[in-house]
C-alpha cells in the first residue's frame, strides 16, 4: 500500500470517527448513517488534528536542529523523513480547511 492510499484510509477513519455513527461504507463515500449519537465534538476533533500537525512540525524542527548541531544519534534520513511528514500533514490540513470553507460558503449561499 503506498503512502497516498495510507493517507486516504487515515482520512476516512478520521471522517468516520468525526461522524461518530458513520458506518464504514459511509466513510467510503456512501451516505448510510448509523443511529448512534456522535461521540466527539467536531471542534474538539478539529483542534486535536491541528495540535497533531503542530506537534509533527515541532518534532521535525527539533530533529533538524539536532542534526544541524552535529548530534551523532540523528541521521539525515530521519530528518528528511520527518520534514516530509510535517510538510504533508500541513498540506493536508490546508486542504481540509479549504474544503470546510467551501462547504461553509455553499451552506451560506443556500436559499431558505
Amino acid at each position: 500500500m503506498n503512502d497516498i492510499d495510507l493517507m486516504v484510509n487515515q482520512l476516512r477513519a478520521v471522517a468516520a470517527q468525526a461522524g461518530g455513527g458513520v458506518s464504514a461504507s459511509a466513510a467510503n463515500g456512501l451516505t448510510q448513517v448509523a443511529t448512534q449519537a456522535p461521540s466527539q465534538d467536531f471542534a474538539m476533533l478539529l483542534q486535536s488534528a491541528v495540535d497533531e500537525v503542530n506537534k509533527t512540525q515541532l518534532d521535525a524542527r527539533q530533529l533538524s536542529s539536532q542534526f544541524e548541531a552535529g548530534n551523532a544519534e540523528v541521521n539525515l534520513q530521519d530528518v528528511v523523513l520527518s520534514l516530509q511528514k510535517a510538510s504533508l500533514s500541513f498540506q493536508t490540513m490546508v486542504q481540509v480547511r479549504n474544503k470546510l470553507v467551501s462547504a461553509y460558503q455553499e451552506v451560506m449561499n443556500m436559499q431558505v
